[in-house]
């Protein structure tokens, strides 16, 4: 069981009567406006489970996480509200030159409404904002562009393509059903690996109806259709002011040790990363 009231309640959302487009285009929204994609658990060496009652228990208590907790959580609320929700192995391409196909290190939604077939991903970060049909096409939300088109590296499967200015290249997703527990050795190997991102960066990302903020370490950027406006923060008060006032983020359980002690390792890397860039 998901505490149902409690998730709408962050998302601002009424419980719908029914499972209709327009409720599920509201929820979408809220999510990705609300909950922030993020990753300060794996920064702080606690890493979570992704099981959908812990991970809904964690946005009910104002966190976000990855795509796992993200939609393993959106997921199962859309679900207890009576849409037809498929979890599918999905992978993000990082970018051009990685190898695309569903490598596991993502999950993807599809819901089936109205005799239609949607991708419903509110764990990509800084991409879809509203649900996207599995018809081949482009798409405009916001000041970004999409595609859609069946997937090469997944036969029978989907290829989603962000935005150029977007955080990733794109994403494929293989056709068949799988369970939340199917991921849980990715999610170990995301989560503790030192080779992973989540362990070697600290993000966190939130869309909107004009756009994107997105932060990585120390660096805060603003994407929208005026374009990218990025500045450096240098202080652990601002850093902290801006995970609270922008992404919304509730760490009332991180102690000033801890708080302490993640930002000198924010600002270590960020600092070991503009010697290399010098």
């Amino acid at each position: 069981m998901i505490d149902v009231d409690g998730y709408l309640a962050v998302l601002g959302v009424d419980r719908p009567a029914a499972p209709t487009a327009e409720a599920l285009w509201a929820l979408h929204r809220a999510q990705v406006e609300r909950v922030a994609y993020e990753n300060l658990d794996i920064q702080l060496g606690r890493p979570t489970g992704i099981g959908a009652a812990e991970s809904v228990a964690r946005i009910v208590r104002g966190r976000g996480g990855y795509c796992f907790h993200l939609n393993g959580a959106f997921g199962a609320l859309l679900t207890a509200l009576g849409y037809d929700v498929t979890r599918h192995r999905a992978g993000v391409q990082t970018t051009p030159e990685a190898p695309a196909g569903a490598n596991g290190a993502h999950l993807a939604l599809t819901v089936r409404l109205d005799g239609e077939r949607w991708l419903v991903d509110t764990g990509l970060g800084d991409a879809v904002r509203e649900p996207l049909p599995l018809r081949e096409g482009t798409y405009t939300q916001g000041p970004f562009t999409y595609a859609m088109a069946p997937s090469v590296a997944e036969p029978g499967g989907w290829r989603f393509t962000h935005d150029p200015r977007g955080a990733f290249t794109a994403m494929d997703f293989a056709p068949g059903p799988v369970e939340l527990s199917s991921f849980a050795a990715e999610h170990l190997r995301l989560s503790t690996s030192p080779e992973s991102g989540f362990v070697r960066t600290l993000t966190a990302q939130l869309r909107d109806a004009t756009g994107a903020d997105v932060l990585r370490g120390c660096v805060l950027r603003r994407i929208d259709a005026g374009g990218t406006d990025e500045r450096t923060i240098d202080s652990a008060d601002d850093w902290y002011d801006v995970l609270a006032g922008v992404f919304r983020l509730d760490l009332t359980d991180v102690d000033a040790p801890a708080r302490a002690q993640l930002w000198r390792r924010v600002r270590t890397t960020h600092q070991a990363r503009e010697t290399l860039t010098a």
